[in-house]
């Protein structure tokens, strides 16, 4: 468990900061940057979940804390050389439990005629912004792993794929099942 008594350490006064392994990486690099969008989209649900309730903000809990995870998977890069710990990874349970709570949640929605624009509720509005930063996780993440010195998870990047559909899919549940999608209505301002 993660004890913090003390906030600032003033190690990271230089910009750099450490990863897990206890290596220092500027904290303009590219791994960094990746695990600081996906604490992000974690607080991005946080303000989507002033607004929603039930069953919906349960998955949405759930998916909270395997945002930790996934921080702390991506602070923990994988080497040769095993950690003395065994390191916490996003497993394929974690993305399918995902894809579930998609499938119980399109059950209910109507299908789309047209792209949704962000808006409708509040709810909505947060998780559509929530969709987008996962979505910018996402890329970064893929960007990572196409470094050759790099390692990513491919478990943790289909998880990030899979929660920026599951956010769009919320966005609509929480735009009273899609009654209030606002719709794109392609040149409608042309004239």
């Amino acid at each position: 468990m993660v004890v913090l008594n003390r906030i600032y350490t003033r190690t990271g006064d230089a910009g750099t900061t450490a990863l897990a392994s206890g290596e220092r990486r500027s904290k303009a690099d590219l791994r960094i940057e990746t695990y600081g969008t996906v604490d992000e989209t974690n607080a991005c649900l946080g303000l989507a979940r002033q607004h929603t309730t039930g069953d919906l903000d349960a998955m949405l809990s759930r998916v909270q804390n395997d945002l930790f995870d996934l921080g702390a998977d991506l602070a923990t890069p994988e080497s040769d050389t095993p950690p003395a710990y065994e390191p916490l990874r996003i497993v394929a349970a974690q993305v399918e439990r995902v894809e579930r709570e998609i499938d119980a949640l399109n059950a209910g929605l109507q299908p789309l005629r047209s792209f949704v624009l962000p808006g409708g509720t509040a709810a909505a509005a947060a998780l559509h912004l929530a969709r987008t930063v996962c979505r910018r996780a996402e890329r970064l993440a893929v960007a990572l792993a196409a470094v050759p010195e790099e390692r990513v998870s491919p478990v943790a990047i289909q998880y990030l794929n899979r929660l920026s559909d599951f956010l769009f899919v919320a966005a609509r549940v929480a735009n009273d099942g899609g009654a209030r999608d606002v719709l794109w209505v392609p040149g409608q301002n042309r004239t």
